[in-house]
């Protein structure tokens, strides 16, 4: 069993979007407490090296690696479980779906285009559900195993604006739900993390000043929510002191109102 000071001492962890924004501060403080790494990008291969260099400083061998793999493509979702458990020669203990896109133009759902609704539904929820679907078969059985997807908590407040994106994390949502009752009696567990306003470059993208203060202000903390007021709860889910959590959306947003 892992110690209390490193709970998730040598589990390999898939955390796919993790080049940059929440996923790459998921990614790190998993490394925190003693996980192997995977870093998933699809675009950008430096800010990918970058987390994995910073988890592998000091370290006599690599504890993280980078897997180039597009979510929404099924034999690319494949390779980045079967690259995770040859690197480390180990099967995989944990999965987090952090991979997401966003339509910057935050249209109405009158105005939104095919194109950009079938790009938001391949990467959140086709993409959630092909990493879902490969974890399930092959995440560590007995306990330890835990798939933790993010979502959003517009599945609850239902602005305007962002139809096809709340559409495909509600979605996400609901196969969460369904997949930690299909998992029963194999000791893994299926839990939704669902941020607020977080400041990254997917949420600045399209925004005016105005807009972001706007949203700040109507936080009980006055502020936008950082990333690393989310990856603590993530690093809970993916430890055994969380096993007694299972099925759960739980909403990190720090009380917007």
């Amino acid at each position: 069993m892992a110690s209390s000071s490193a709970p998730l001492q040598d589990r390999v962890a898939i955390v796919t979007g993790s080049s940059r924004g929440i996923g790459r501060e998921i990614a790190l403080h998993l490394a925190s407490l003693g996980a192997k790494l995977v870093i998933n990008y699809i675009s950008n291969s430096n800010h990918a090296d970058s987390v994995a260099a910073e988890i592998n400083t000091n370290q006599t061998t690599p504890r993280a690696i980078t897997v180039r793999a597009d979510v929404s493509n099924p034999e690319d979702v494949k390779s980045l479980f079967d690259s995770a458990e040859q690197a480390f020669n180990s099967p995989i203990h944990i999965l987090v779906n952090s991979a997401g896109v966003l339509d910057a133009k935050y249209p109405t759902i009158a105005n939104t285009t095919i194109e950009s609704f079938d790009r938001i539904m391949n990467i959140n929820a086709r993409g959630a559900f092909l990493c879902a679907k490969e974890a399930a078969n092959r995440l560590k059985r007995g306990g330890g195993g835990r798939i933790i997807l993010l979502t959003t908590s517009l599945v609850d407040s239902l602005n305007t604006g962002y139809g096809a994106y709340t559409a495909s994390k509600a979605a996400v949502e609901a196969m969460t739900k369904i997949l930690a009752k299909e998992l029963k009696g194999t000791g893994i567990t299926a839990n939704c993390v669902a941020p607020g306003a977080v400041a990254t470059d997917m949420f600045f993208e399209g925004k005016s000043e105005e807009l972001v203060k706007r949203i700040a202000e109507n936080n009980l903390f006055g502020r936008i929510g950082e990333t690393k007021d989310i990856s603590p709860l993530v690093g809970f889910l993916a430890s055994d002191a969380s096993e007694w959590v299972n099925g759960q959306i739980i909403r990190v947003t720090g009380g917007s109102i």
